[in-house]
């Protein structure tokens, strides 16, 4: 969690996160197109910048991390532009049983990876969704591991395989509805610039 407390002051400043956070919430929206009485889970939520984008759709959003550093600077955001229908809570879904309710949605960009039981989480996942409820996971399509190079305690999940994590998710309770490759990362590794997909898959919670 260091390495996300320190660079929480400054992660709303690349304009590349809020433009993908912009694009994911748009296809989110397109697809599931919620109802103003739902409410929705942010799981990893950072500062925001996905829930920002989904603040109008929604009743209600809890926002979950386990960086202190990214729910302060969350919490700061909140204040600020009276962002009432913000729930923020700091806990690791984990590690903790606490009872948060449920939702219609629960949604998350480039955080499965850092989860290294899958299994766990997606089960948790399926107890905290309402049946008919969607879960929506936008993250790194499977890669060579260049990612993290920068990061040498990255002990994470390099990218996903499709078939891999429609197998996972079905044999869990979840129904693969929608697939789709919807942004590019571009990153300088040793002076070659190196492009990595992401992809939003959505998937709705039938009963196990």
């Amino acid at each position: 969690m260091q390495h996300f407390d320190k660079q929480a002051k400054n992660w709303d400043n690349d304009p590349m996160k809020v433009k993908r956070a912009e694009i994911f919430a748009k296809e989110i929206q397109n697809f599931i197109q919620p109802k103003s009485t739902w409410n929705a889970l942010e799981f990893g939520c950072g500062t925001g910048l996905l829930s920002y984008q989904l603040k109008d759709a929604f009743k209600t959003i809890t926002l979950a991390d386990n960086s202190k550093g990214m729910i302060d600077v969350l919490k700061d955001k909140i204040e600020k532009q009276s962002l009432t229908n913000f729930k923020p809570l700091l806990i690791d879904l984990l590690k903790e049983d606490l009872n948060i309710g449920k939702f219609n949605v629960v949604y998350m960009l480039m955080t499965l990876h850092h989860i290294l039981d899958l299994n766990k989480v997606v089960k948790i996942f399926h107890s905290l969704i309402k049946t008919d409820g969607y879960l929506c996971i936008a993250d790194l399509v499977q890669e060579d591991g260049s990612f993290h190079a920068n990061i040498p305690s990255f002990e994470g999940h390099n990218g996903f395989d499709k078939n891999q994590l429609s197998e996972l998710l079905t044999k869990n309770g979840f129904k693969i509805e929608y697939y789709k490759i919807c942004h590019v990362i571009e990153k300088k590794i040793n002076s070659t610039v190196k492009k990595y997909p992401l992809f939003l898959m959505i998937c709705k919670k039938v009963p196990l």
